[in-house]
């Protein structure tokens, strides 16, 4: 394994902002990983595990420690239990699942990142959530110094959270296990899938059908993070009271509420931005929202992590200003 310093990480995150990382290591075995730790240690330096860099924003001061990519490949399925190594591409891992029949991750396509950092976020897409589908999550315990296996309520899955979020900088996962199934039912019940197959006079659609769908929705609706420096949707939707977004809806009545639980519901921030607050496709400098999805900050040309934090808390600002909530960032800030 070598030891790079002073490392560009803009190459490394799909936003295409930040500094230099002090010292800079890829891993990519179990062993590999406990090198880097002690290396880190020995120096009393802070690390930080880097996967797909697609929901990260690095501060333009870079990172004054130890980057850890995470390069840990391989897939194993045994029956309807498929097993992903951390570094493994998260929509390359969906694909395959599709391909071998094997239902529960087709919704969460085209999802940029890796499978190991699909935990941490709990990421989740149209009606689907990564937690529907986990098994056990292995991971090294930096304060304990083991591996570990998590069950899936060992978790702690929220909405966009997890245990290895909340605890950040404690858990580095190697290895993420899926339960899925074989002859499941496809999740076509989310407004946009619905209208798509609709509109195509598919009244059964297959897995590789929703696959398809969902791949081909995304691509309409979000940036091309080839193309665009993006993390994708920069802030959670907000998870109100039924008697706050009660409230909420008088004033805008079209605003779209789904249920969480019996005295909750999560609402629509892209509504709020594009209908109440006139956020889709607005540009200051190089920092804007995309002009598809008002949800989704961009970078379109030679921004600074400053101008999209600055850009963002405006954003903030207003929809405090126009609704009364306050919104809370889904990118992790390092």
């Amino acid at each position: 394994m070598i030891i790079e310093q002073d490392k560009s990480l803009k190459e490394f995150t799909t936003f295409r902002v930040g500094g230099n990382a002090l010292f800079f290591c890829t891993v990519q075995s179990e062993e590999d990983l406990l090198e880097a730790l002690v290396f880190a240690r020995g120096k009393h330096l802070p690390f930080f595990v880097l996967g797909g860099g697609s929901n990260i924003l690095i501060s333009d001061r870079g990172f004054p420690g130890l980057v850890i990519k995470m390069e840990m490949k391989g897939v194993e399925i045994a029956d309807t239990r498929a097993t992903a190594k951390a570094g493994e591409d998260w929509d390359v891992f969906v694909e395959m699942m599709v391909k071998e029949g094997l239902y529960g991750v087709e919704n969460l396509s085209f999802i940029p990142g890796t499978v190991g950092a699909a935990p941490v976020q709990n990421i989740g897409a149209y009606g689907s959530e990564v937690k529907d589908t986990i098994d056990i999550v292995r991971a090294y315990d930096t304060h304990e110094n083991v591996f570990r296996d998590f069950s899936n309520y060992d978790c702690r899955f929220e909405y966009r959270d997890s245990l290895f979020k909340k605890e950040a900088g404690r858990y580095v996962i190697v290895s993420v296990t899926f339960l899925l199934k074989k002859d499941g039912e496809v999740n076509t019940g989310y407004k946009d899938i619905k209208e798509y197959f609709a509109t195509k006079n598919i009244t059964n659609p297959t897995l590789a059908e929703v696959r398809n769908a969902v791949v081909e929705i995304r691509t309409k609706k979000l940036p091309d993070v080839r193309m665009i420096g993006t993390a994708g949707s920069f802030f959670k939707n907000p998870v109100l009271t039924s008697l706050q977004a009660g409230k909420l809806r008088e004033m805008y009545p079209e605003l779209p509420i789904y249920p969480v639980d019996d005295t909750h519901v999560k609402v629509s921030l892209a509504w709020i931005l594009d209908h109440v607050c006139g956020f889709r496709g607005v540009m200051k400098g190089n920092v804007g929202t995309y002009k598809n999805q008002a949800l989704v900050i961009v970078n379109n040309g030679d921004a600074t992590a400053a101008d999209i934090i600055s850009f963002a808390r405006e954003i903030k600002k207003i929809v405090l200003e126009k609704t009364g909530i306050e919104i809370e960032e889904e990118v992790q800030m390092i």
